[in-house]
């Protein structure tokens, strides 16, 4: 199963944020985004509505939604 849960990291990439200017809008540490980008750890979903606020992004933009593929075998 993939890890990554969230796509905060390309978001930002897109709206050509940094890590350091989310942590400064949320007013938490810079290590936090940083885990929160390499999908360490979860933001709270009252976090991911203010970061989807402030990117301009809807929710599920930042949410990885689809399950990774599996083949079944053929019989």
């Amino acid at each position: 199963m993939d890890k990554d849960i969230n796509r905060i990291k390309v978001v930002l990439a897109e709206k050509r944020r940094t890590n350091k200017w989310l942590a400064e809008q949320l007013g938490c540490a810079p290590t936090t985004v940083s885990k929160w980008c390499t999908n360490d750890c979860q933001p709270t979903m009252e976090t991911y509505l203010r970061i989807a606020d402030l990117l301009d992004v809807e929710l599920t933009e930042l949410v990885r939604t689809k399950k990774s593929q599996t083949k079944l075998p053929s019989f």
